[in-house]
């Protein structure tokens, strides 16, 4: 009997030995373990990232955005007519609203000046087209001194014409514009030279007729 209980008891031990662990016991053995680094183990120049600190990047919009698409190439025809645009509308932008040098309301009141008038300047380069063809040598010499004395005239009548312009530019900015700080010597210059301007050549366009008052 007790040999027979003694190989019970064996039996017993060695399925003890063989029996599977716990389910509990696995886990815990085979979870590893991750340890935080300090901060003060940190290299000093170590960033902490978003994370980190609780923050997340934000994302784009994707509602908003037009899905990009593949661009067809223009044609060399196409090309031509969107620059034969661009050109159109730039010219119409400088014709209607004219280009830095015209800023200022001291340059809009010399425009208006010059444009309310009628000016000798205007006539000036179609004269000066007159006197070249009768200087030539092969007119008669009655011609030439006419052709001279036209040009002469011309130059004339331009620079009396000028300084009128240019009175009255003086004395309407100094009541207008008293604390200005536009040259005058400039803003003379710039209505001269718009004054032998023909008039449906000047940018900006005029906006005053011929006899408003200024």
């Amino acid at each position: 009997m007790c040999t027979g209980r003694r190989r019970l008891a064996t039996l017993h031990l060695v399925q003890s030995l063989f029996r599977r662990k716990p389910a509990d016991s696995d886990s815990s053995a085979t979870t590893p373990v991750v340890t935080e680094e300090s901060p003060a183990s940190r290299s000093r120049g170590y960033t902490p990232s978003k994370k980190e600190l609780g923050r997340e990047t934000p994302k784009r919009p994707v509602a908003g955005r037009r899905p990009a698409g593949p661009t067809k190439p223009l044609t060399k025809d196409e090309a031509r007519e969107q620059r034969r645009k661009a050109r159109a509308e730039a010219s119409a932008e400088f014709r209607r609203e004219g280009g830095p040098r015209d800023r200022g309301p001291e340059r809009l009141l010399a425009r208006n000046v010059v444009d309310s008038r009628r000016t000798v300047g205007t006539w000036f380069f179609g004269g000066a087209l007159i006197v070249l063809i009768g200087s030539n040598a092969a007119m008669p010499p009655a011609i030439r001194l006419a052709s001279n004395v036209v040009w002469g005239a011309l130059a004339l009548g331009v620079v009396i014409d000028s300084i009128f312009i240019s009175r009255k530019i003086k004395k309407l900015v100094r009541e207008r514009f008293p604390r200005t700080g536009e040259r005058m010597g400039s803003l003379y210059l710039y209505a001269i030279m718009r004054s032998i301007t023909f008039r449906r050549m000047r940018a900006p366009a005029p906006q005053v007729n011929i006899g408003d008052p200024i």
